[in-house]
């Protein structure tokens, strides 16, 4: 035991810890997980007992600096221990077990507890920024920075990580180094310099690093690790990966903890220097005229659209813009600084890869790569979870597929880290995030010591890793369905090695069976697709051997998803629930369904061939069966990116949500739905649209039919005609900044007819009458559309749900059927008691019947929705 013994002092813990833990758990990895938590930190030298059953529970703190009076108060007054019921403590995120639970754990303690937490989670942790330390280095041409000890703890919360991290730090910045040798007597002094310089590049750092970490005895010329005090070989090399490197920065799991540390900072300084220079750009970028509501493809914010619309005037007509014209210029600059960045980044990435732990590299496992210091654990979930979280989040395919080599080497180190035991779980832990800075006390300097000021900062919990890597594959399947011109077969039946078995699909040699037509762009975004999707099964692959079934089938049951049928459950709300609780139900339930593939085909009658071309429930039918068997790359690539881009960005809100339903062979065609904004006449409707994407797409639009007209009676809007059409810029039916070839997207024409068409006052479409706004003929307008919205677009559908949206309509209805009822009294009280217009005219209703038939459809409205609500 000894040894074991050993390794856990080496990690921060003294003896009489050490032992305690390794008598609660016979494996010295349990022990040390324990220990991370800080359940020994109340053994004392003369002490060996086990902790309690339950551990004490606190804010987050961090540990006092040395130049600190230690009577000094750290934070706010409520920053201190809570009671055993409060929140809890640190959880270990490799740990299977509960925290504290300890050998008393109960029989049916959630296993996972401390993993698969909930994304409510928040953590206070005061953090400190101090002043920046310079020093002079030898052979330097100019001062460096050192990583302060706030910089080095930054965002952990106190326990495990935070004591730890506090050890390390303190041990390596100052102090001794002995000589191993017993009775020798001579030591070293550590500077900061020696392990927490940062360096203009990480190489650099890496060279000066290797310099002092072998250090010879003066006495009796023993060589011994700097970092840890242990001997090491005088001439030992090995090849790690693909350098020739000394094998004595792998030595011990204290130079790994300090390396992944100051690298993955170097990373974090660096990401948020390119960050803070795009939104320093963009703020500085005029606009030289007011822009209204259009969603332009030269719009970053139109990819991110994730509000409600609000339905302001869209004056001169819907889509009008004036003479504006898109400014193109500087586009292949800002690609080619983008790419420069990308660069730097993978390029430190890839640098720091080499030291992650890592049972599986090249000439085989190191010392630090069996022991893993949880300093290593506590930087990759905080700093490089920052990264990995910023990086997923990319919302465009065709964008990552652009900066592919930042994002290879971004799907290397997942690979990486899915494959190690110590790091696995952390691939399902949810990545704590900055949600706000509560509080910032300055601290003047004591003795000599630099200013610092204290920040108290709260993280939430964000999706996990694998959560944001499963959103990107969603993605990748989606193009692979737009291109539809690649399989993938098996190679023939072999026994693999368990290496093999590690290696992504792609490197264990499937065959890629590629039609010869593909271009060399289709060709790299099915090899970035493909990647992605190897990557996640090898993911998987790894989860499964290293944490187990059970492990990975709670994973993917919480990973989003894409369906191609819908649930046969109706979603359920307690009786007695919230307005609150209501519109999160209704919340998940249309982030779930707003998106799927199903088929919207012509059953055939059985008289038919076989093998004939099928019909399409779909206003473009025929356009459709003549592009059946067509092969354009272009279009195939446009339509990869589409579905890339729609599957998890359609935006989602109580107010207002749109709905796609695609064709699961077919993925041009296409059917949306969209509820009108709240705010507006169209409010809580839904409006249905057809749309196919023709044979030039995207060089030109999509074609778009509106389908809620009552049978062609209806006109809802200036913009929505009796007959189908839709008017609008992108679409090339108005006048103003058209449809931009490569660049503009179906999500930003629905998005258009949802904020721009769906508005508050819709008279005022119409360019003639833009200066009318608040009118009574205005008024009017909208009080007619009222009428028709009850009749058709809620009733009418109510009644009669078109396919693919039955579903979709009739979960709207009773979710929201409080909330409506509610809407519908105001309407009623509004209602100028005209009638219900039964021309393809729009202006004006005629006069008579005082309201009844809306009033008549409201009951009916209302007896329906109850109806649904308790069919449940």
């Amino acid at each position: 035991m000894d040894s074991e013994v050993r390794q856990l002092v080496e990690m921060g813990a003294t003896p009489a810890q050490a032992r305690a833990a390794l008598k609660q758990c016979k494996d010295v990895m349990q022990a040390a997980e324990l220990f991370f938590e800080g359940k020994f930190d109340h053994v004392k030298e003369d002490e060996e007992s086990t902790p309690p059953s339950a551990p004490s529970t606190s804010k987050s703190k961090r540990p006092a600096t040395p130049d600190e009076d230690e009577d000094e108060e750290m934070g706010s007054d409520d920053a201190g221990d809570e009671d055993d019921d409060g929140e809890e403590e640190f959880m270990d995120y490799d740990s299977d077990f509960e925290p504290g639970a300890g050998d008393n754990r109960a029989a049916n303690a959630d296993p996972y507890a401390g993993i698969f937490f909930s994304k409510d989670r928040r953590e206070e942790v005061i953090e400190v920024e101090e002043d920046p330390e310079l020093v002079q280095l030898p052979g330097a041409l100019q001062k460096v920075k050192l990583m302060s000890q706030g910089d080095w703890m930054k965002g952990c919360p106190e326990g495990g990580e935070q004591s730890f991290l506090f050890a390390l730090y303190t041990q390596l910045a100052e102090g001794e180094c002995p000589c191993p040798q017993q009775d020798c007597g001579y030591s070293v002094s550590r500077k900061k310099s020696d392990f927490f310089a940062i360096h203009p590049t990480f190489p650099v750092y890496i060279q000066n690093l290797r310099e002092v970490v072998r250090q010879t005895c003066q006495e009796c010329n023993h060589v011994f690790c700097f970092a840890c005090g242990e001997s090491v070989s005088a001439d030992q090399t090995k090849r790690v990966g693909s350098n020739q490197t000394d094998d004595s920065l792998f030595h011990c799991s204290n130079l790994q903890g300090v390396i992944l540390g100051v690298g993955l900072y170097m990373l974090e300084q660096i990401f948020a220097e390119q960050t803070s220079e795009s939104s320093r750009a963009a703020e500085a970028t005029p606009r030289t005229t007011k822009r209204r509501k259009t969603a332009q493809p030269d719009d970053d914010d139109d990819y991110a659209y994730a509000g409600v619309p609000q339905g302001k005037k869209a004056k001169g007509g819907t889509g009008y813009a004036g003479d504006q014209k898109e400014d193109l210029s500087g586009q292949a600059e800002a690609l080619a600084i983008q790419r420069s960045k990308d660069e730097k980044i993978g390029i430190l990435l890839s640098g720091i890869r080499v030291y992650l732990p890592n049972l599986h590299r090249a000439g085989g496992g190191q010392a630090s790569d069996y022991l893993v210091h949880p300093t290593a654990l506590a930087h990759l979930r905080r700093r490089f979870n920052y990264v990995c979280s910023t990086l997923l989040r990319n919302d465009s395919l065709a964008d990552m597929s652009d900066r592919h080599v930042l994002y290879f080497e971004l799907l290397h180190w997942l690979e990486t880290i899915s494959n190690h035991e110590a790091l696995a779980s952390m691939m399902a832990m949810p990545i704590m995030t900055v949600a706000s800075v509560k509080s910032v006390i300055s601290k003047k300097p004591q003795k000599g010591g630099t200013t610092h000021r204290e920040r108290t900062i709260v993280y939430e919990g964000s999706p996990s890793p694998r959560e944001l890597l499963e959103g990107i594959a969603i993605q990748a399947q989606a193009a692979l369905k737009g291109l539809d011109r690649t399989r993938f077969v098996e190679p023939a039946s072999e026994e693999l090695t368990e290496e093999q078995k590690r290696m992504t699909a792609d490197s264990k040699g499937k065959v890629r069976e590629i039609i010869p037509t593909l271009s060399d762009e289709n060709e790299k975004m099915l090899n970035f697709c493909n990647r992605i999707l190897f990557t996640v099964a090898a993911i998987d692959r790894s989860l499964r051997e290293t944490k187990g079934d059970a492990f990975v089938e709670r994973l993917h049951a919480s990973l989003p998803k894409v369906t191609t049928t819908r649930s046969a459950d109706p979603v359920r709300i307690e009786a007695g629930s919230s307005d609150v609780a209501t519109q999160k139900v209704y919340m998940d339930w249309a982030t779930r369904v707003r998106f799927e593939y199903c088929d919207l085909t012509i059953p055939s009658t059985g008289d038919e061939d076989p093998d004939a071309v099928p019909h399409y429930k779909f206003y473009y039918n025929n356009e459709a069966r003549m592009l059946v068997n067509s092969d354009i790359p272009k279009r195939s690539l446009a339509i990869a990116k589409e579905l890339a881009i729609l599957t998890t960005n359609l935006p989602v809100a109580w107010d207002s949500s749109i709905f796609l339903r695609v064709d699961e062979t077919r993925v041009d065609v296409i059917k949306a739905l969209i509820t009108g904004p709240e705010g507006t006449p169209y409010y809580n409707g839904c409006y249905l649209f057809d749309i196919f994407l023709g044979s030039t797409y995207n060089q030109t639009p999509p074609s778009v039919k509106y389908m809620t007209t009552n049978g062609g009676k209806f006109r809802f809007n200036p913009n929505l005609y009796a007959d189908g059409k839709v008017c609008l810029s992108l679409l090339g039916t108005w006048s103003g900044p058209g449809w931009v070839s490569g660049k503009s997207t179906l999500l930003q024409v629905l998005i258009s007819i949802q904020s721009m068409i769906l508005c508050d006052e819709p008279y005022l479409n119409e360019p003639g009458w833009a200066s009318s706004g608040g009118t009574p003929q205005s008024q009017a307008y909208s009080a007619n559309v009222r009428r028709m919205v009850v009749h058709t677009a809620m009733l009418g559908n109510l009644k009669n749900p078109p396919e693919p949206f039955e579903d979709v309509i009739r979960t709207h209805f009773r979710l929201k059927a409080k909330s409506i009822g509610t809407q519908l009294d105001d309407w009623l009280s509004k209602d100028d008691g005209k009638e219900m217009p039964n021309e393809r005219t729009y202006g004006s209703s005629k006069e008579g019947s005082s309201g009844n038939a809306m009033a008549a459809d409201i009951a009916e409205l209302k007896k329906l929705m109850k109806d649904l609500q308790d069919e449940v």
